[in-house]
């Protein structure tokens, strides 16, 4: 949905674009991408991949710029819970007996969206 003045769809775009640079990464580096932007009752889960034999659920976190707060900042202990339970939901509904983990890909552009960093944590719920 556009506001008036565009807001939520650059947010949007930019969220995507996270997204898209999380993927190529991820396959770069081995992963198999199985869903993006896979929808539970409880939220979406951003990217679901295979890193060999573990299903990685990836929450993909984007900014422009960091004078505002860093992507790290923005996964709090309620995005979390949220995060497991989408996990959970995947898995029940799949019936999937594969070793699973949650990661997050924290993304920030400068402003004419050229990425400044990209950083992969994972299992973000130790």
């Amino acid at each position: 949905m556009k506001t008036s003045n565009g807001v939520k769809t650059k947010n949007l775009e930019t969220g995507y674009m996270g997204e898209a640079i999380a993927k190529k990464y991820l396959e770069d580096n081995g992963y198999r991408v199985v869903e993006l932007n896979y929808r539970t009752k409880y939220a979406e889960i951003d990217l679901i991949a295979y890193d060999k034999d573990v299903l990685v659920f990836i929450e993909v976190r984007t900014k422009i710029g960091e004078q505002f707060g860093t992507p790290e900042e923005t996964i709090n202990k309620n995005k979390i819970s949220r995060l497991i339970r989408n996990a959970e939901a995947y898995i029940a509904i799949k019936n999937c007996q594969k070793e699973c983990r949650i990661d997050a890909f924290c993304v920030v552009l400068d402003k004419n969206r050229k990425v400044e960093r990209r950083n992969h944590y994972k299992n973000i719920t130790l």
